[in-house]
């Protein structure tokens, strides 16, 4: 009677050692999806914990082990989906402190603004181009493991992301130009 007892709990242990090493390892680079995702490091932080959250619920039915991150990956993308459209999350974020912009500034940070103008942007894409373009450029995936982790076909990731780049083109040329 006792074997039997102690055999689940060796099960769930062996369990949560296997989910806390994957945590412990991938944590940083889902923290990071996440953050070009939300464009906020609290609501990234909370999209990581939410997804973990779910990958932990379903961790016995996951059956290849080597397409974890492309999972979790699904989950966030679908869950900051979810969150996006709800209408509570279409409000001003506000800062501690307002910071004037130099008159002067070097070529690094003419760098360094052009690429915040660029994010500024890239933060208003519909939730599916945004996603799409965030997995294809900043994570570096391809665009067959983009369409797995988004759900839809290699066509529809070409559609989203030409269709966010014609977007980010047409915002910063209006930019340029002082429009």
């Amino acid at each position: 009677m006792t074997s039997e007892l102690s055999a689940p709990i060796v099960a769930a242990s062996d369990r949560d050692a296997a989910f806390a090493a994957y945590v412990a390892a991938r944590q940083c680079s889902l923290l990071r999806t996440a953050v070009l995702l939300t464009g906020d490091q609290h609501a990234a932080e909370d999209l990581v914990q939410s997804a973990l959250a779910r990958l932990y619920l379903s961790w016995d039915r996951v059956r290849r082990r080597d397409a974890l991150d492309a999972y979790v990956r699904r989950i966030m993308v679908n869950q900051h989906t979810s969150w996006w459209r709800r209408a509570w999350r279409h409000r001003e974020v506000t800062v501690a402190e307002l910071h004037d912009l130099p008159t002067q500034q070097t070529e690094a940070s003419d760098g360094l603004a052009e690429r915040d103008a660029v994010w500024q942007v890239v933060r208003r894409l519909p939730p599916r181009q945004r996603a799409a373009v965030v997995l294809r450029y900043y994570e570096d995936l391809s665009e067959a493991e983009t369409a797995e982790v988004l759900g839809c076909s290699v066509g529809t990731v070409k559609s989203q992301t030409s269709r966010a780049v014609a977007t980010l083109r047409a915002v910063m040329t209006e930019e340029r130009r002082g429009t």
